[in-house]
């Protein structure tokens, strides 16, 4: 039996929905999943990290798929994983949440599929440390998460944007800008008037996306708890939020902690991007341009 497993990029906090709000968007990292018997364990990689990552026991697609199989009691006697990404590594797009939903949904296709979507899922969110990522990239669409009475509840919201589709240009500049760096940067505690606004924004943005009001988008995309302390580290991402807005976006935020830059529009804008690129590259960095959809959809299994 082979597996095909497809895991879209996210983007997640989505300006006031720190580590609350993630989105699915339509740009998808593959794993084709072959069992052996030969107790061998080949990686092959096309794309995204192509000479980069492992291609081992140590690729993290691996790590996650071997785990699963030692949480079931079950010897891996092998196996053949060629991945095909496309979502970039380190850039704010979800891509280790993506790999790792990727070995788990591949090693329990393999095992016969003892655990449920859910039960995946949950593995996921303890490994990963936090939903907001895994959480979008394993149900599809807008979802929240809360931590209740110690366990995490994701929920996939409506996102339909009724009045229009909503666009997504991503603009991802080569500076590394680690998760756990971006993180530690943050202060341990905030203001109160701080929270309030990112909670009362928050809601908006839900709201916004869900009937694709981008002018409440514009007004609600705003954030106190984490940007502030994070875009003047990364050079050239403050003049480049000012650009995308000038060139025609609706709003615009990090994408995760960044260091890539999500604007919103009606359509794509060719524009929107080639102005934040511009201000990547005035600050010393080259920059790639993504346009994207929401993805409704999110991760699948397919057997052949």
């Amino acid at each position: 039996m082979r597996v095909r497993v497809r895991v879209p990029a996210t983007t997640a906090n989505l300006g006031p929905g720190f580590d609350v709000l993630g989105l699915a968007l339509d740009l998808w990292n593959e794993t084709l999943w072959t069992p052996t018997t030969d107790g061998q364990i080949r990686v092959t990689v096309s794309g995204e990290g192509e000479g980069i990552l492992p291609q081992d026991a140590t690729n993290p697609i691996v790590t996650a798929a071997l785990s699963l199989y030692n949480l079931m009691g079950v010897p891996c006697e092998g196996l053949r994983v060629h991945c095909v990404n496309r979502i970039p590594l380190g850039s704010g797009l979800g891509s280790s949440s993506a790999a790792l939903l990727s070995g788990l949904l591949g090693a329990n296709a393999l095992l016969g599929e003892p655990l449920s979507p859910q039960e995946i899922l949950k593995i996921a969110i303890e490994m990963e440390g936090h939903p907001d990522n895994v959480a979008p990239a394993m149900l599809g669409g807008l979802v929240v998460s809360i931590l209740h009475d110690g366990r995490v509840i994701s929920i996939k919201l409506p996102a339909r944007a009724r009045r229009a589709p909503i666009r997504a240009t991503v603009v991802l500049p080569e500076w590394e800008f680690p998760t756990e760096y971006a993180r530690s940067i943050l202060p341990r505690t905030v203001d109160r008037q701080d929270a309030i606004f990112n909670i009362s924004r928050s809601v908006l943005v839900v709201e916004a996306l869900r009937t694709g009001d981008l002018d409440m988008l514009g007004k609600a995309m705003a954030d106190r708890l984490h940007q502030p302390y994070r875009l003047p580290l990364i050079p050239g991402a403050l003049p480049a939020m000012e650009a995308a807005r000038r060139s025609g976006a609706a709003a615009v935020a990090l994408s995760g902690a960044g260091p890539s830059l999500i604007a919103f529009s009606e359509e794509w804008t060719p524009e929107i991007g080639e102005a934040i690129r511009r201000e990547f590259e005035r600050a010393g960095l080259s920059a790639r341009v993504f346009h994207l959809r929401v993805s409704e959809r999110g991760a699948r299994v397919l057997r052949r």
